[in-house]
């Protein structure tokens, strides 16, 4: 598998090690109340497993140790995007 980097061009994924969902990103504030517990808990230990489109964590181990967000498709194994995460949560808190 093929992966475009967003500044050093096509690698190989053999160069980067996948860390999970995307979601992973988005990590609650479990201090604010005690029903939270439950959201953290779910945050933790529960993960989606679909079939089809799927955003996930892939860190460039072997090479400019960035982080990517990869939106791959996980039937046929397609890369349809791929971003920075930094540049994935300024999208994300700009409300796009």
């Amino acid at each position: 598998m093929i992966i475009d980097h967003p500044y050093l061009g096509p690698r190989d994924a053999a160069e980067f090690v996948y860390k999970g969902d995307a979601e992973l990103l988005n990590r609650p504030d479990w201090h604010k109340t005690k029903t939270q517990q439950s959201i953290f808990h779910d945050y933790l230990y529960l993960r989606k497993n679909p079939a089809g489109n799927h955003k996930e964590l892939w860190y460039h181990e072997q090479g400019d140790r960035s982080w990517l967000v990869i939106t791959r498709n996980t039937i046929t194994h397609e890369i349809l995007k791929v971003e920075l995460v930094r540049d994935y949560l300024e999208k994300q808190s700009n409300g796009k």
